[in-house]
């Protein structure tokens, strides 16, 4: 085993407990879905939904077979269901609903290798206390993990579905948030530590999080609160669609290529605009955050005379202190909890921002974690001293290639195992469907 990725000290009960769990959100999700809508493609870079109903029980028995010395009862089903799709730029997938196995093929695939799995992993959960045939749990934090992050893909996906295409649920009421005037704060001179230590057996953290690395960091200003509908309709009522200054040449290419004039969650509507939530259409909430890409959101930094973030000052303004100690959350060294921001599963959509001042960072910048992933400028690249999972090679290194960013933070829909301060996401800048928010700072 690499020392830099060192297996955490879970139980073998503490992982089932897990899995069941992880098992049950995705499950959930599922049912959203009307029956006649599972083999609809709600994402035209995406998969069918039909896929992610065989591929979170294809991964898990694609990891975990051979170290359980499993025989493969289905092969070719193993390997349809392997691996999802990067939403890279053009060549969009054009399969047909005829081309994947029916549900019931589907459904009994997944049952067996449920079944033969658990049984499995019962005999060395019994024999094999410490989990020396898992990498120490570590094979089963990457499974319970890949599965949140699916349960979270789905739901952006669904939510870009018709809404006669799925099944409503209850919405929890969002919490009263005070009005806000826009402002920045300054964040002083100081030191943003990212990564994870090697050799660490304390916390799980994917191939990328290692190793821990410690950033100077120059004194900047930085939003307090996240940009909002309501700063982002200036933008496009102002023509920043139109203003070909503020855009990447490639970002301008895709906006004149696509004719997009508004966030993929704005619907409109006359002379004014809606919100597709998950469940409904409404108008458009001017306080919540406003979802978009990395090039809209760069767009919008540039024509607010400022810029995005970079990966160290979003990690200073989050977990720095003004003493100079750093939290292992915004908030401080408490576990995430509803009270503390939108996230792990709590909300379908966004709340208003600043509905959480409880989590708020020593500097009074609030929701960095929670109510919508957050962009940076950088470039999604390894840590010095990166070392891939032996045992998923390209689950990183195949993104460094300078044409992903940095996300920090987690969404509405982000588990919370996930917030924590090493975890680092990323998508490429012209995809426009994940629960990204931003803010911009000043240097």
């Amino acid at each position: 085993m690499n020392p830099t990725t060192a297996a955490p000290s879970s139980s073998s009960k503490q992982l089932s407990a897990r899995l069941r769990a992880a098992r049950d959100r995705s499950q959930e999700l599922f049912g959203i879905v009307r029956p006649t809508a599972l083999y609809d493609r709600p994402i035209p870079e995406r998969h069918r939904i039909i896929f992610y109903l065989g591929h979170l029980e294809a991964f898990d028995w694609n990891l975990l077979k051979d170290p359980l010395m499993l025989s493969s009862f289905d092969p070719g089903l193993d390997k349809l269901f392997s691996f999802g799709i990067d939403p890279v730029d053009g060549g969009l997938p054009t399969d047909q609903p005829n081309d994947w196995p029916s549900l019931e093929q589907i459904q009994r695939y997944t049952s067996q290798l449920r079944q033969v799995l658990d049984r499995r992993l019962q005999d060395v959960f019994a024999d094999d206390p410490n989990l020396a045939t898992l990498e120490q749990g570590r094979l089963l934090e990457v499974a319970i993990e890949h599965r949140l992050m699916h349960a979270e893909t789905l739901c952006y996906m669904l939510h870009q579905l018709p809404l006669d295409r799925k099944l409503a649920m209850v919405q929890p009421v969002a919490p009263d948030a005070p009005a806000h005037v826009s402002c920045m704060v300054e964040i002083p001179a100081g030191t943003a530590t990212m990564g994870l230590p090697s050799g660490g057996a304390e916390v799980f953290g994917w191939d990328n999080e290692f190793q821990e690395i410690r950033v100077a960091v120059p004194a900047f200003a930085i939003d307090t609160h996240s940009v909002t509908n309501r700063d982002y309709l200036r933008f496009v009522r102002e023509g920043g669609y139109s203003d070909r200054a503020l855009w990447s040449e490639a970002g301008w290419e895709w906006i004149a290529s696509s004719g997009r004039r508004h966030p993929a969650f704005w619907v409109p509507r006359g002379d004014d605009w809606a919100c597709r939530t998950m469940f409904q259409e409404i108008s458009l909430p001017l306080d919540w955050p406003v979802y978009v890409s990395h090039e809209e959101a760069n767009a919008y930094a540039s024509w607010a005379g400022k810029e995005l973030p970079s990966e160290a000052e979003w990690h200073r303004a989050a977990c720095g202190t003004r003493a100079g100690a750093e939290r292992e959350y915004p908030w401080g060294s408490e576990e995430p909890c509803s009270s503390l921001g939108n996230f792990d599963f709590h909300r379908w959509d966004p709340a208003p921002a600043g509905s959480y001042p409880a989590g708020a960072s020593d500097f009074g910048v609030t929701d960095l974690v929670g109510n919508g992933w957050e962009w940076t400028r950088t470039p999604f690249a390894p840590f010095p001293g990166f070392e891939p999972f032996s045992f998923y090679r390209g689950y990183s290194a195949d993104f460094f290639d300078g044409k992903h960013f940095v996300m920090k933070g987690g969404s509405p829909r982000t588990a919370a195992c996930m917030l924590r301060r090493s975890f680092r996401n990323w998508f490429q800048p012209r995809y426009p469907y994940v629960y990204a928010k931003f803010r911009c700072v000043n240097r």
